[in-house]
């Protein structure tokens, strides 16, 4: 599913136009990026919690050259469910 999926598919269910869909999902995601990029961690009880975390320093290696390499320290977004959109998933509840 791409954005313009998402965006049809609100649009249809909320009668808004696709343009005024668009901007209200092109604000969620900028909203949602600033969030994160602030450090904090964003919730949406009953989908996920977004958040940021700090990978440390590591060895690595140049998958062409072969050559050993350090990994610099860096920020990445993470993204875990909630229990309820697991067992979505798995059908466990309507």
């Amino acid at each position: 599913m791409t954005k313009a999926d998402i965006i049809n598919i609100i649009a249809d269910g909320t009668g808004l136009t696709k343009v005024e869909t668009s901007a209200v999902v092109d604000g969620f995601i900028a909203s949602l990026t600033y969030a994160l990029k602030q450090g904090e961690s964003v919730e949406l009880r009953g989908f996920g919690t977004f958040k940021v975390v700090e990978r440390k320093e590591r060895k690595g290696r140049n998958p062409q050259t072969g050559e050993d390499m350090i990994i610099p320290q860096q920020k990445a977004p993470v993204f875990r469910c909630s229990k309820d959109l697991k067992r979505y998933v798995n059908e466990e509840i309507d």
